[in-house]
């Protein structure tokens, strides 16, 4: 069981590209002692099929296959999207925040315009009624303007939007090195320590250059 008083979070997974971004993030999380309340849409499912190789017939034995012990310890936790009745699903239920990563175009204008028919969007819901952190990460391109209307309309109800642009000054060296910073950017929002890439100043040149390891 997870002691009392331990920091959850919840994370979402849709269709987008780029479900490595969530996965990553879940590895930090409970690494860093989180408890982690996942969601992954059917489409979010599909993406984690076909980029990245999951076998998804049976999922609670593909996270175990990812994520070791995390499901059997508590410390990581699968909600069926189909699951409305789950903890997330209510106010009363404590979590520190929500990261949905990647967030498609599809579940960002269910968000904007309060349609929450599944447990993802419903946990949304709830973290803007309650005031929690809600934290987006859209990916797509290009975006045409209900896109960006939906996201201005979030982004003024103090929703953070993360959209998964890469950044290049730092001098990164593989797909890793991007994909941690962009990690590192969603943590940076949540105020949660990390050491997975290296900052701007962090030398003596001004800009430093990723390491060769992940989070050295």
């Amino acid at each position: 069981m997870v002691a009392h008083g331990k920091r959850r979070l919840v994370v979402g997974i849709t269709g987008a590209s780029g479900c490595i971004y969530g996965i990553r993030l879940i590895e930090q999380l409970l690494a860093s002692g989180w408890c982690v309340h996942l969601v992954v849409t059917e489409a979010g499912w599909r993406v984690l099929k076909e980029e990245l190789g999951w076998e998804v017939a049976r999922r609670t034995v593909a996270l175990d296959q990812v994520f070791g012990t995390a499901l059997k310890d508590g410390s990581l936790h699968y909600h069926p999207n189909a699951d409305i009745g789950a903890s997330i699903a209510s106010g009363s239920f404590r979590v520190q925040g929500m990261v949905i990563t990647p967030c498609s175009m599809g579940t960002l204008s269910a968000i904007a315009h309060g349609s929450s028919d599944n447990l993802l969007t419903r946990a949304a819901d709830v973290m803007l009624k309650e005031g929690r952190p809600l934290l987006l990460m859209p990916r797509e391109t290009p975006l045409h303007a209900i896109h960006l209307e939906n996201m201005l309309t979030l982004a003024r109800l103090g929703v953070r939007i993360v959209p998964a642009m890469p950044a290049f000054y730092y001098k990164p060296q593989s797909m890793e090195d991007m994909i941690d910073f962009l990690v590192g950017k969603v943590l940076d929002s949540l105020d949660i320590d990390h050491d997975l890439y290296r900052r701007w100043g962090d030398d003596q040149h001004g800009a430093g250059t990723p390491n060769s390891n992940r989070g050295d």
